[in-house]
């Protein structure tokens, strides 16, 4: 989820039951903001907010039922997820692409901050900041290229 996200405001309040109820059904019930994770979103590789994942045993299913409390415990309580097929083997979360993608969004965290640095704190203008990076990325280019 996103704290901005006006749909994972609007099904908070049912997953915050859901995570109370969670005792009852022997789950634990987690959310993750992308803001603060971004990491954890390209590994799950998270396209849309909110994304519900069920993971079993180390099997990832995606739940794409309807969001209302009676149906998320029904998914759980009816093993409903046993139907669900599960995440592919090269885009599962513990898959070596997916530790790759959760890199890079990890590396573009790092680019933004960088960025924010020069241009805030620094006050170099942005196509400077720009320039810099083209520069940087060219350099790394070339050096991995020799």
């Amino acid at each position: 989820y996103a704290p901005w996200c006006p749909a994972c405001q609007q099904i908070e309040l049912t997953w915050e039951s859901f995570a109370k109820e969670s005792e009852h059904l022997d789950i634990t019930v987690g959310k993750v903001d992308v803001t603060q994770e971004p990491g954890l979103s390209g590994r799950f590789f998270v396209t849309t907010l909110p994304t519900i994942y069920h993971a079993k045993d180390g099997v990832f299913r995606r739940y794409r039922g309807s969001r209302t409390l009676e149906d998320l415990q029904g998914y759980v309580s009816e093993r409903k997820w046993e139907a669900v097929e599960p995440v592919a083997g090269w885009k599962s979360p513990s898959s070596m692409m997916m530790h790759g993608m959760a890199g890079l969004f990890h590396l573009s965290g790092w680019i933004r901050q960088i960025h924010s640095y020069l241009t805030g704190t620094l006050g170099i203008h942005v196509w400077i900041s720009y320039a810099v990076f083209v520069l940087a990325t060219l350099l790394i280019g070339l050096i991995l290229g020799l």
